[in-house]
């Protein structure tokens, strides 16, 4: 099992940046993947962006590619996600989550491969 604490969220203005990281504990593999999503009020969780620990290749939803940067830092255990050019309906509470994926190339994940997952961190854009 995998522990996960999210840090670094925040309100900011439209436009501005956030960074948030995401610290793990417990085993932790190389084939693991890291995933940010977010939920906003009344609507579902949804995907925001992942990374391999092992290689560190990305994916990323299409609503934050080119604002939003997701990163790990093996020796600190930590994944961070960088978002810039915010917008009011980047609003939501941002979670990380950490799955296996039994794999040695594999590193894009379904929602429901994802095992663990922290609690959660606010970021508010303001208009």
């Amino acid at each position: 099992q995998v522990q996960l604490v999210e840090s670094g969220g925040g309100l900011v203005q439209a436009g501005g940046s956030l960074t948030l990281s995401c610290a793990a504990s417990g085993r932790t593999f190389s084939s693991y993947v890291m995933g940010w999503f977010r939920q906003a009020p009344g609507k579902e969780r949804e995907f925001v962006a992942s990374i391999r620990w092992s290689n560190a290749m990305t994916y990323y939803a299409d609503s934050v590619k080119g604002r939003f940067t997701i990163s790990r830092d093996n020796a600190k255990n930590t994944v961070y996600l960088q978002m810039n050019s915010l917008k009011p309906e980047d609003t939501a509470v941002y979670c990380c989550a950490a799955g296996n994926t039994y794999s040695r190339v594999r590193y894009i994940l379904g929602e429901n491969e994802y095992n663990d997952w922290g609690q959660g961190t606010q970021v508010t854009v303001s208009s």
